[in-house]
């Protein structure tokens, strides 16, 4: 993983191009794409440790690019770049399945260290000790292998993020418990990524859409008014 490259995606000539000589500076081998539709090309036909996505793109939006890639099944981590600090825009970015954001316009020692840490915090996850990576967890009518992030929903493939199997892999870790949302900001999120406990309750009716048989009438992933959640396999 450490020699794949970092995809940089982004309408400017001049933005993709700093940012390719800085990253290469820092050692990280570099591709880039020129709008949404090149980037969704290169996403499906090869591999990246990273992607830089800008949201504000002619053709697709980073926000497109982004969603129809997790449903690809493209589970590569991914920091958006956006314009826009609304709450609004980034909680959507984290809910389609982003890693991280940064707002433009933003200084490069703010974006190399988010890259540091979104790379830390994932490719730790991914190698995790071998039994925990190929732990499975079935739970209701979804089926997830948390080493290859591969799930089913009544048997059928189902995409599943990276946030989304970090979430119910919390889960599974503490069947029966309390779990909080601020618990789970901090273990899933970090401390680098300023998600709120909105986008907790939005991945967990993610997953209850996934694994429940009513999701309006949830058996496995339980709310705990004023708390959080707890998750009963």
């Amino acid at each position: 993983m450490p020699d794949l490259p970092i995809l940089v995606v982004d309408d400017e000539h001049a933005m993709r191009e700093g940012l390719r000589d800085n990253l290469e500076f820092e050692g990280y081998a570099v591709d880039e794409a020129a709008d949404g539709e090149e980037a969704l090309q290169k996403l499906r036909g090869g591999a990246y440790r990273l992607v830089v996505l800008d949201v504000m793109m002619p053709k697709r939006s980073g926000f497109e690019v982004l969603r129809e890639a997790r449903a690809a099944g493209v589970a590569t981590p991914v920091i958006l770049l956006t314009a826009k600090a609304e709450e609004f825009d980034t909680v959507r970015g984290l809910e389609f399945g982003a890693d991280d954001y940064v707002t433009k316009p933003f200084g490069l020692g703010e974006l190399l260290a988010r890259i540091k840490a979104v790379l830390r915090r994932t490719e730790s996850q991914t190698a995790s000790p071998a039994g925990l990576a190929r732990d499975v967890v079935e739970v209701g009518r979804l089926r997830v292998d948390l080493g290859t992030y591969q799930a089913t929903s009544d048997g059928e493939p189902v995409a599943m993020t990276h946030l989304e199997v970090e979430v119910l892999r919390y889960f599974a870790a503490r069947p029966g418990a309390v779990v909080s949302r601020d618990d789970l900001l901090d273990e899933v999120w970090g401390s680098d990524v300023a998600p709120t406990a909105r986008t907790v309750d939005n991945f967990v009716l993610k997953l209850r859409q996934k694994a429940e048989p009513d999701p309006a009438q949830p058996r496995h992933f339980l709310t705990v008014h004023g708390v959080g959640y707890k998750f009963l396999p």
